[in-house]
């Protein structure tokens, strides 16, 4: 719940900051026109220059927070030119002065009182550099992603994990995989105090990003929930679903440690299936509706494209609360202590090493729930 309630949150400050548009101060008259240009020269760069100098000092200085979506929208409009062989000269120069700019911003927001401004200007900034994507930016974001404030750091995480940022991340440039690895050092020295809301945003990036510290990020991330099963602390169950589609999603687009997503894979799975059986009278109804959805999408997103045919047994058992065949199916797919499962079998995993130095056929046990 208090995870939730972060995402909320963040979405709730979002909200307030962005549905009164307002009327922004930012003159856009000489900007558009150099957006309409094919080539640029000197004084056009100038004219960028000044733009996103007036536009982020108006972000910065206005106290009128209802209008100041309205100054990111402007900002965000004209990020890119309107010629393409004009975009690559104006995208380099807003990409510098955005940096200069926003930083300078950043940093006279870290002296504002009273703390609310701080916050609402912080944030702010922090959203336009969400919107802008631009890769030269990230370190402003990594500058506040283990910032005291849930909400700074929910959008510092945002602003580097976005589907956009990391397609743009993704590039040959050496200096780009440098800083993804940033990035990843980054969020793993979050996942301890990380909910379900950031722990998506990086499971997500760690899935996209070109980079072998991405697969040891979700294995990581598997990992912690795996414990969290384990031990009955787990929370929001809805989110395995999401980490269990993205460790397939790794596994089927030629991952560097294929066994090492799978193993993960199959004993996530495994808890969950284990957890939604062992915890029937234990479980509130979200959580059983919960790992519901998360065993039967999983079965049909997951399970019947790795095995190449059809699954619904999952299905079925859960459908008629045929607890037994469910149990059988678990032992069939990922397997038990006689023999491997279909799905160790097709991906070539097991699940470690026995003291007798064999491989391990069967995913640990779930423990019992503990007494209420």
């Amino acid at each position: 719940m208090k995870s939730k309630c972060v995402i909320f949150a963040a979405l709730a400050v979002f909200l307030v900051l962005v549905v009164y548009p307002g009327s922004g101060a930012v003159n856009t008259r000489e900007i558009d026109t150099v957006r309409n240009k094919g080539v640029l020269d000197s004084p056009d760069m100038q004219i960028i220059d000044d733009f996103v100098s007036e536009a982020v000092r108006e972000l910065v200085r206005t106290r009128d927070f209802t209008s100041i979506a309205q100054t990111r929208s402007v900002i965000l409009a004209r990020s890119s030119s309107k010629k393409s062989s004009a975009q690559a000269q104006y995208a380099e120069q807003f990409s510098e002065s955005a940096h200069k700019y926003i930083s300078s911003g950043f940093e006279q927001a870290g002296q504002f009182e009273p703390e609310d401004r701080k916050f609402k200007t912080t944030l702010n900034l922090l959203i336009l550099v969400d919107g802008l994507q631009d890769v030269r930016l990230a370190d402003l974001a990594l500058g506040l992603i283990r910032d005291k404030n849930t909400v700074i750091r929910y959008w510092a995480v945002h602003s580097v994990t976005t589907p956009g940022f990391t397609k743009n991340l993704n590039s040959t440039i050496a200096a780009n995989s440098q800083l993804a690895r940033r990035i990843v050092e980054q969020l793993q020295g979050l996942l301890e105090r990380s909910g379900p809301d950031m722990l998506a945003l990086a499971a997500e990036f760690a899935a996209e990003v070109d980079i072998s510290q991405g697969e040891d990020l979700l294995v990581q991330i598997a990992d912690k929930r795996i414990k969290k099963y384990a031990d009955w602390t787990v929370n929001y169950e809805l989110f395995d679903g999401a980490v269990l589609r993205l460790l397939h999603k790794k596994i089927s687009s030629g991952a560097l440690d294929r066994a090492a997503l799978a193993r993960r894979f199959g004993q996530l799975y495994s808890y969950v299936i284990e957890r939604y059986v062992k915890g029937r009278d234990f479980l509130n109804p979200t959580q059983k509706h919960q790992l519901t959805s998360v065993l039967i999408e999983t079965e049909k997103s997951c399970i019947s494209k790795l095995l190449g045919v059809p699954q619904t047994v999952i299905k079925r058992s859960v459908e008629r609360d045929d607890y037994t065949r469910l149990l059988l199916e678990h032992s069939k797919l990922l397997g038990d202590a006689t023999r491997a499962g279909l799905l160790p079998m097709k991906l070539n995993f097991d699940y470690g090493k026995n003291a007798d130095g064999t491989a391990r056929t069967a995913p640990l046990n779930l423990p019992e729930p503990p007494k209420k």
